[in-house]
């Protein structure tokens, strides 16, 4: 992207690029899990990011998850993100950013929506931590009658 990041990004534009790795998912009502991942983050020179994430599962090398949406700064230590999910859910989350010497913390906590056909998912929530070239995340997810509890982790190294 040509344009230079708009300056209310503040620490988000640390995210801006490519990332991949792989992580591990669990859950309950499903068998532990293993994935490849890739993310992006662009920006067109607004005071947000374009957020594109697809997942292929280790075991069969089959597309596993995608999500795409957008992470918005609004105001200082504050962040919106919207996604969604082609299960049919979407997720609208706030929470906070925080910079670090070597990167950032971001906190999120999501209220879910479905369509009425997708699978019951009332709250998610995101804790992304970046130190230089390096991404880790962790998702706790409350569906199909659990509370909520651990559901994925990754570590993802950004590209060129």
């Amino acid at each position: 992207m040509d344009a230079a990041p708009h300056p209310d990004l503040g620490p988000l534009a640390r995210l801006i690029g490519t990332w991949s790795g792989e992580g591990e998912g669990h859950y309950p009502t499903i068998e532990p899990f293993r994935y490849r991942e890739r993310v992006e983050f662009t920006h067109a020179g607004k005071p947000f990011l374009a957020y594109r994430q697809t997942t292929v599962d280790l075991r069969t090398t089959l597309p596993a998850h995608a999500e795409a949406g957008y992470l918005r700064a609004v105001g200082r230590g504050r962040v919106e993100l919207v996604l969604a999910h082609p299960t049919g859910l979407v997720e609208v989350a706030e929470g906070t950013v925080e910079e670090r010497p070597d990167g950032l913390e971001l906190r999120l906590r999501s209220a879910v929506h479905r369509t009425p056909t997708a699978k019951e998912v009332t709250a998610v929530e995101r804790h992304v931590r970046v130190g230089g070239e390096v991404l880790r995340y962790d998702v706790a997810m409350a569906a199909v009658g659990q509370p909520l509890q651990h559901h994925l982790a990754a570590e993802l190294r950004r590209h060129g």
